[in-house]
């Protein structure tokens, strides 16, 4: 058998040539790098790099470093996690932080730290669900589900920035104050409310475009005077009907594990754990 190796590029499209069949194979495990390298093949992404593990000529794992400095992983061994962090340390890749499923983020945060001493720091940990058989709430709210248009987006902001307010996520408070709206993780999201019949707005799920068979619901809102009737639940159940009519074969999202409602919420529409996923940070030493 041949060895195992490494294959490192810039060139997204001869990437997925290479590796597109491998993240179609499992798109709700891959969902993140799915979304994270469409967004790579967009003008002016900035610089990237782009790797593939292959034995005997199948790849069977990929990674890829973003211009913000976050290294997204699919899957890997210990071993081969500790291999990624010795030839990326040997190519003077210092990533920012690395995210991936909870059992490959944990050992590649330890093969990092040994290989450069970078200090991780646990930043972002998740469930992964995968939609089943969809379920509708019972009961289900009154009003009905409204695409959101041009004449939204200044509500679609700010609905926005409170959640990343709710979850902690300074970085997408920062971008979405700068006007880089764009630039975020929303950027890109088709985004639907949750109206009442007198057409009030109570709720608002999101989704990606159908990448790899798969769609991702991100994020869900609402807001804490709207909470406690059901919209979360019944604008969640829209999306995701809406995505599987798309053809998405695989329809997924994260929940937070220290949020009990939402979990059991997203079990009773029908959604199943499928792993758990997370996020480090590394602190590097300041030159001497």
């Amino acid at each position: 058998m041949l060895p195992d190796h490494w294959h490192f590029t810039t060139d997204v499209e001869d990437f997925l040539t290479r590796a597109g069949a491998f993240l179609r194979s499992r798109p709700a495990l891959h969902t993140t790098p799915l979304t994270d390298i469409a967004k790579l093949r967009l003008p002016g992404a900035g610089d990237f790099v782009l790797g593939r593990l292959e034995t005997a000529g199948e790849v069977r794992a990929v990674c890829y470093l973003t211009p913000r400095g976050r290294l997204g992983l699919t899957p890997l061994t210990a071993d081969d996690a500790g291999a990624l962090a010795a030839r990326l340390s040997a190519l003077g890749h210092s990533p920012a932080q690395v995210i991936a499923d909870q059992e490959t983020a944990d050992v590649f945060a330890s093969a990092w730290q040994g290989h450069t001493g970078a200090v991780p720091k646990l930043f972002w940990h998740t469930h992964l669900y995968r939609l089943g058989t969809l379920t509708p709430p019972r009961p289900h709210p009154e009003g009905r589900a409204h695409l959101a248009g041009e004449a939204d987006r200044e509500l679609v902001v700010r609905w926005c920035r409170e959640f990343c307010v709710d979850v902690g996520e300074q970085p997408s408070i920062d971008l979405i104050d700068a006007g880089a709206w764009d630039r975020s993780r929303f950027g890109d999201r088709h985004f639907t409310f949750w109206r009442t019949p007198d057409g009030t707005p109570v709720s608002m799920a999101a989704v990606t475009s159908v990448t790899g068979g798969m769609v991702r619901v991100d994020p869900v809102y609402t807001p804490s005077r709207f909470r406690g009737h059901g919209h979360a639940g019944a604008v969640t159940a829209a999306v995701s009907r809406a995505a599987r009519e798309a053809g998405a074969t695989d329809v997924v999202l994260f929940a937070d594990p220290a949020n009990p409602t939402s979990n059991a919420l997203y079990q009773r529409l029908g959604y199943v754990r499928l792993t758990d996923c997370a996020g480090y940070r590394f602190t590097y030493d300041a030159p001497a």
